[in-house]
């Protein structure tokens, strides 16, 4: 499974991007939970979100808790990462994920496959 992630750029702060994460070959990530992490410079790679196999449940982490929203297309294999009000603590380089089967949630060691993330920059 590959992911490409896209969407990342500069805004400033109280603005939106829409990040994509599209898995290749298709419908490989149907059955996969997908979750959202990010790493800013000198920081670990923290967890930011994620979404069950069929979109049933998401989970956030509590700083972009009812800022962002993760959602997602098996059809297209794509899932979305909508980043509103953004800060510049939200600046980073954020990743996709497929999780090991179905699990979804914070827990980075059960993500299998992971992209090459896409550069958020927020100026404030």
């Amino acid at each position: 499974v590959q992911l490409q992630a896209s969407g990342g750029g500069l805004v400033q702060a109280g603005g939106s991007l829409r990040l994509s994460c599209v898995a290749s070959p298709r419908r490989t990530i149907s059955n996969n939970g997908m979750g959202w992490f990010r790493q800013a410079a000198g920081k670990e790679r923290e967890f930011v979100g994620s979404i069950s196999w069929n979109s049933g449940s998401t989970s956030y982490a509590d700083s972009v808790k009812g800022r962002f929203t993760i959602s997602r297309d098996n059809a297209k294999s794509t899932v979305y990462l909508q980043m509103n009000s953004l800060k510049p603590d939200d600046a980073a380089v954020y990743y996709c994920a497929a999780a090991r089967g179905a699990y979804s949630g914070n827990d980075v060691s059960q993500y299998r496959y992971w992209g090459q993330g896409t550069l958020v920059t927020v100026s404030s």
